[in-house]
């Protein structure tokens, strides 16, 4: 099969799109407290950028309603999701505000802390960035919980698990 290449631009966006979906991600959830109550967001745009101070990132759409609530929060929880927790994960990209489906309580920061992901990092806002049609949102830990289990992984528009070697 023959090479693909262009120049990213609008009339290639699916194209483009398709390229960045070739790298395969963990599945996150974002959840905050607002005045209104708990929200939560579904995003793969996650990854670490510093041991020292410990901080992580993530990237929420401008376009995305919950947007300037995230981009404001002054505390955030970013919960990795276990392999068995597809349908949460699309339950909070379709719909913040809606916990029902979810079992949770408080954390130590006041963000909402989903129960059975493999990994939560709670987070004070570090600095917030533009960044094109995202904002770049860095968070520095305070806290850290995990337990064991396999990671929900998005990769070309597909969830999927990983397949452990032996």
């Amino acid at each position: 099969m023959a090479d693909t290449s262009f120049i990213p631009g609008p009339e290639t966006a699916r194209a483009y799109r398709d390229a960045l979906g070739c790298f395969g991600t963990g599945v996150t959830v974002v959840t905050t407290q607002t005045p209104r109550g708990p929200l939560a967001i579904t995003v793969n745009s996650f990854t670490s950028v510093s041991l020292e101070p410990p901080l992580l990132l993530w990237c929420p759409a401008k376009a995305s309603l919950r947007h300037d609530a995230f981009v404001g929060a002054e505390h955030f929880a970013i919960h990795v999701m276990a392999e068995d927790q597809l349908d949460l994960a699309k339950h909070f990209a379709a719909n913040g505000e809606d916990f029902s489906a979810a079992a949770w309580q408080l954390n130590a920061q006041g963000s909402p802390a989903l129960e059975a992901v493999i990994a939560r990092f709670d987070c004070r806002r570090f600095a917030a960035h533009p960044a094109g049609d995202h904002t770049i949102v860095v968070g520095e830990v305070a806290s850290v919980t995990t337990r064991p289990g396999k990671g929900l992984i998005f990769k070309r528009g597909q969830y999927g698990g990983f397949l452990e070697q032996s």
